[in-house]
């Protein structure tokens, strides 16, 4: 089973047909050959929700309702890590950590999962998690 954290722009990919990677992650998690286990966050919910069109944005919510992603929680106090990482990670105006790339940032952290499924490579391609690991971009 390959696990991975999966950000809003694969998110919303797999929901919108007319986006321009649709094939490629209907590809990768319809594929009956692999199994998958997938973790996000509120957050990235939040953002490819605001992105889809209504009839997407309702298949997204079923989706995640049904189990297709595991949705992990964080209290309000991990806020306070998540605004340095925020902070050291902004370069205005060239790129920007936002709350869901620091959600998953966070996660990294905690569980250790390094796997992503992302959009942002040049970003996630330049976050190192405190010990010095790097994300793997799927």
């Amino acid at each position: 089973m390959k696990v991975a954290l999966i950000d809003a722009g694969p998110l919303v990919a797999t929901f919108d047909r007319a986006d321009p990677c649709h094939a490629r992650y209907d590809a990768l998690l319809g594929d009956p050959g692999l199994s998958w286990r997938l973790y996000t966050t509120w957050p990235c919910i939040v953002e490819a929700s605001h992105l889809l069109g209504a009839l997407n944005r309702l298949e997204l919510l079923k989706w995640v309702a049904l189990g297709g992603v595991h949705v992990f929680p964080f209290d309000a106090s991990a806020l306070i890590d998540m605004t340095g990482w925020m902070f050291r990670y902004t370069q205005t105006p060239r790129s920007e950590m936002d709350l869901a790339d620091a959600s998953l940032y966070w996660v990294a952290c905690e569980t250790g999962i390094l796997q992503i499924l992302t959009l942002d490579v040049r970003d996630f391609s330049r976050y190192r998690l405190p010990d010095g690991r790097a994300f793997e971009i799927l």
